[in-house]
């Protein structure tokens, strides 16, 4: 049996392929057998470049279907892909050129001068462009290619992507998953959620990171059902869509911005029977509030990118309720346990550290055999740096609850992660560029509370003696170097940072100080 998780998505590809499998904000609509064939060239011209086995093909393009089969295309040619941010500026993708040495690079035509000299620096081979209105060098090339192309040979334990994680020291860390990690989490979603082929799924999602590219994507493909395809969150767009929709996956942002639009109502939802948020902490205030002019109660699940989906709160009322400001359960297959200090099982209700196990847990990091070490327990158990509890209770609008004992409540992150509108921001790597800059002594840092993107990121900026700092000119510059949700919304300058007596500088009262 082929374990190539595109062969599994061919195997459930409805009878009738001229069905809609895409249709796009714009009025376009792809059958399912315009993916197989435009698969099918794009796997074609791939395999036409004489790659060497494990291959990686880094891809930085805008959203758009041709972008979704570029991915389906690879994992069916046999190599390996790897999605990055839109927002990724110079001073990234050097680095993650020159991490995972691509032998194919797909960037826009905006692009292409600067990202094909950084490729070809590294020693990438081929650099290709491709736009999100079907234009691009990718695409001209893969039109002369057959439309017909046997599916590789794939073991379970092979590669299927590549996505960087940042840490909160060092450089971004590539988490491997495998083709037995991606096509096990599938099963264990199309499952647990209830996938029909008669759902419409509104993908608004971007794809170039798990929630968008993973979890969205793969369930609708594995069910045999059709997307309504979104360029990105879009509040005329929704109220336009989600009436002919069933399913909807989103970052607590969205569920905000929905929210604060007064013709979004109940009718809007007539259709819909399952709304997915995740990346993100979703506060209990928007939970309630929007059961309350829905009628629908929100499905709060947690996963991460070595990790794809860990625990969901449950789909079927018959298995339990949705708990606002929890996670639920562990999905089928998964084990997760919450430790203390000296990783012992800590009891319901006390917060410790988060880890698991499971057949979705990634391969490792890419090329950093040590931090893959250290990241695992020495009984397998994989440290996902959260904080969180089983049981417990829950403050809402309401009052106090109690949380049953087997639903986990995610409380905070070990290791100061920001998450910023659904995305991670690592607060090292953003101190790093600020103290590059002319006239910095150090920085710190840090997330606030935020109503629109759950946390905002500020810094704290201690300045060289003399020196005359603008708040404005930094971030102006920030946003030349780095993606725009990393840069700081604002950056506080203080003539000193708190540290405790061992020098480390107390990020809590920065938060404290800096967050009204």
């Amino acid at each position: 049996m082929n374990a190539n998780l595109f062969a599994l998505f061919e195997s459930r590809f409805p009878a009738k392929r001229e069905a809609c499998c895409i249709e796009t904000h714009d009025g376009l609509y792809y059958s399912w057998d315009d993916l197989d064939r435009a698969t099918a060239k794009l796997a074609n011209l791939l395999a036409s470049l004489d790659l060497p086995e494990g291959s990686r093909v880094a891809v930085q393009v805008e959203k758009s279907p041709e972008a979704l089969f570029l991915y389906l295309a690879t994992l069916r040619a046999g190599y390996v892909y790897l999605p990055l941010n839109t927002a990724y500026q110079e001073a990234e993708i050097d680095y993650f050129i020159g991490n995972a040495e691509p032998a194919v690079v797909v960037c826009s035509s905006a692009n292409f001068g600067w990202v094909s000299k950084l490729a070809f620096r590294h020693g990438t081979g081929h650099v290709f462009t491709l736009d999100d209105d079907r234009g691009g060098t990718l695409l001209a090339r893969a039109a002369a290619q057959p439309d017909r192309f046997d599916t590789v040979q794939r073991e379970p334990g092979d590669l299927a992507a590549i996505l960087y994680t940042s840490g909160t020291t060092g450089r971004s860390k590539g988490a491997m998953l495998t083709h037995h990690n991606l096509s096990s989490n599938a099963e264990t979603l199309h499952k647990a959620w209830g996938w029909r082929s008669d759902d419409v799924l509104l993908h608004m999602l971007p794809i170039f990171h798990v929630h968008g590219l993973f979890v969205a994507s793969h369930g609708a493909l594995l069910a045999g059902a059709k997307m309504i395809w979104a360029p990105k969150f879009d509040m005329d767009q929704v109220l336009r869509f989600l009436p002919r929709s069933t399913v909807m996956m989103g970052v607590p942002t969205y569920y905000v911005r929905m929210l604060q639009d007064q013709r979004f109502d109940e009718d809007t939802c007539r259709r819909m029977r399952l709304f997915v948020s995740g990346s993100a902490p979703l506060l209990l205030e928007t939970f309630e509030a929007f059961r309350e002019r829905t009628g629908h109660t929100i499905l709060e699940r947690y996963g991460m990118s070595e990790t794809v989906m860990l625990v969901s709160n449950p789909y079927d009322a018959g298995e339990g309720e949705r708990i606002g400001g929890t996670v639920g359960r562990p999905l089928p297959g998964v084990s997760v346990r919450v430790v203390d200090g000296d990783g012992k099982p800590c009891p319901a209700g006390e917060i410790g550290a988060v880890e698991v196990k499971g057949a979705n847990v990634f391969k490792g990091y890419w090329r950093m055999p040590e931090k893959t070490r250290e990241e695992f327990t020495a009984d397998g158990w994989f440290k996902t740096g959260d904080m969180g509890r089983f049981g417990g209770a829950i403050v809402g609008m309401s009052g106090e609850r109690k949380v049953p004992d087997d639903y986990l409540t995610i409380v905070g992150r070990s290791k100061d992660l920001i998450i910023s509108g659904g995305y991670n921001v690592y607060p090292k790597e953003i101190e790093s560029f600020l103290d590059e800059m002319p006239g910095v002594q150090e920085s710190a840092v840090i997330g606030v509370p935020h109503p629109d993107f759950g946390e905002a990121v500020v810094a704290v900026v201690v300045g060289k003696p003399g020196a005359e700092l603008n708040e404005q000119a930094m971030i102006g510059t920030l946003k030349h170097r780095i993606a725009n949700f990393k840069v700081p919304k604002r950056i506080h300058l203080v003539s000193e940072l708190p540290r405790n007596t061992m020098g480390k500088v107390q990020k809590n009262l920065l938060r404290e100080r800096f967050s009204g």
